[in-house]
C-alpha cells in the first residue's frame, strides 16, 4: 500500500511538472489538462507538461519555458506540450516534444535546444520538426486561408530545421519558406513568403514578423 501511495504521489508530480509561464497574452487564451480539467490563462500563469493550449480569435500568446525557449502562439491555435523537462544539471534528462493540432506559432530555441537537439521535436499531422538552434515559423492549416493551401507552412529565420514525414527528411535554411501538404508529401521549397502572416501586438516586442 505504501508503495502504492508513493506511485500515486510521484505521477502526479510528474503530471503537474512546470513547464513554462504566460508571459504575455493579447485575449482569451486556456489549458486542458490531460484529466480534461480546463482553466484560463493570463500574463504569469504556469503551463504543464501535459497541457493542452489554446488560443481564442484575436489572441496572441508568448510561452517562456524553463530552458528560456519560446512559443509565440497566432490566434485561434491549439498545441499540445507533451512533455517538457529541463534540469541544467543534468542533460540527460532533456526532453521537449510538442505537438501542433491547428493555427501557427513562432518557436525561439532555449538552452535544451542548443545543448540537445536531438531531444526536441514538434509534431504536425503533416511532418515532425527537428531544430539546429533555431528560430521558426509553423502554420498548420486545416483548410484555405488567405491564399495559403491546407497543410504545413514552415519558415527559418534563423539556424536550421529538419522535416521528417513518410516521404524521408529534408532541411530547410536561414530565409527559406516551405509546405507540406500531408504526411506523404515531399515539402516544396521557397525564398518568398506564399502568404504566411504572422504579427503580434507591438507590445510583444517581437523583433521577427511575417508579413504577405
Amino acid at each position: 500500500m505504501v508503495a502504492l501511495l508513493l506511485w500515486v504521489a510521484a505521477t502526479c508530480a510528474m503530471a503537474a511538472q512546470v513547464a513554462g509561464v504566460v508571459v504575455q497574452v493579447s485575449g482569451a487564451m486556456s489549458a486542458r489538462s490531460p484529466s480534461g480539467a480546463v482553466k484560463a490563462l493570463q500574463a504569469k500563469s504556469e503551463v504543464e507538461s501535459g497541457d493542452t493550449l489554446v488560443t481564442a480569435a484575436g489572441a496572441y500568446a508568448l510561452v517562456r519555458f524553463i530552458d528560456n525557449s519560446e512559443l509565440t502562439l497566432k490566434p485561434e491555435t491549439t498545441v499540445v506540450v507533451n512533455q517538457f523537462s529541463f534540469d541544467s544539471a543534468k542533460p540527460e534528462s532533456d526532453r521537449a516534444a510538442f505537438t501542433l493540432v491547428k493555427g501557427g506559432l513562432r518557436s525561439v530555441t532555449g538552452l535544451l535546444g542548443k545543448r540537445s537537439k536531438e531531444k526536441f521535436a514538434l509534431k504536425t499531422p503533416s511532418a515532425t520538426i527537428g531544430i539546429r538552434g533555431t528560430t521558426f515559423f509553423l502554420e498548420y492549416l486545416t483548410a484555405p486561408s488567405s491564399g495559403l493551401e491546407p497543410g504545413l507552412h514552415v519558415h527559418v529565420s534563423a539556424g536550421g530545421i529538419s522535416i521528417v514525414n513518410r516521404a524521408g527528411e529534408f532541411r530547410y535554411d536561414p530565409g527559406q519558406f516551405g509546405f507540406i501538404k500531408d504526411d506523404k508529401s515531399r515539402p516544396v521549397k521557397m525564398f518568398a513568403n506564399p502568404g504566411m502572416l504572422f504579427a503580434p501586438p507591438a507590445s510583444f516586442g517581437e523583433a521577427d514578423t511575417l508579413i504577405p
